[in-house]
């Protein structure tokens, strides 16, 4: 196997500044929430492998959430990766939940590009879910439980590749224009 990325959890002042993003509305004080969103950061788990025959490096929640047919939820993860260049990660729900309850990503397949690390959100990675359920199924998932597995792939170029623009964000942030 060839070892060609490092997990990390990005700076507890991004992590913060995401969940307040993310979770701010009217019936929390600004305070809680940070309070919260500090408690949870201590708590993050680095993306792991169940077993040595394992493709994927499970993703573990950062918070218990539960999801009504048709409901989302945005989940900052606290992580981001290191990524070598000419591979990527492949972001995809955990099998079970896809199975059990349609679970879905939002943008069907995530990408995590190696130069993502580098943008100004320290390469946060986070996970837009669906519970697609059409069996009106509600799915609850635990805080520190796998809910998304993460997939290494190397990937090529073409040869008249002459890409030479530099990211400095997340989604949408390498469109051409």
């Amino acid at each position: 196997m060839k070892r060609i990325a490092q997990f990390e959890k990005v700076s507890r002042e991004r992590f913060i500044e995401d969940w307040l993003d993310t979770f701010m509305d009217d019936e929390q004080s600004k305070e809680d929430l940070i309070k919260w969103a500090e408690s949870i950061y201590d708590k993050i788990k680095l993306p792991k492998r169940a077993t040595q025959g394992s493709a994927g490096y499970d993703f573990f929640s950062p918070l218990t959430f539960t999801l009504k047919p048709g409901e989302t939820i945005k989940i900052p993860t606290g992580i981001r990766v290191k990524i070598e260049e000419g591979w990527v990660l492949k972001c995809y729900p955990r099998s079970g939940l896809g199975f059990k309850y349609r679970l879905q990503l939002n943008n069907t397949v995530g990408i995590i590009d190696s130069d993502y690390y580098g943008s100004d959100n320290e390469g946060h990675i986070f996970s837009k879910l669906t519970n697609d359920s059409k069996e009106g199924k509600v799915m609850t998932v635990e805080e520190g439980i796998g809910f998304m597995q993460g997939i290494f792939v190397e990937y090529g170029i073409t040869i008249d590749d002459d890409a030479d623009r530099i990211r400095n964000g997340g989604f949408g942030s390498t469109t051409i224009k």
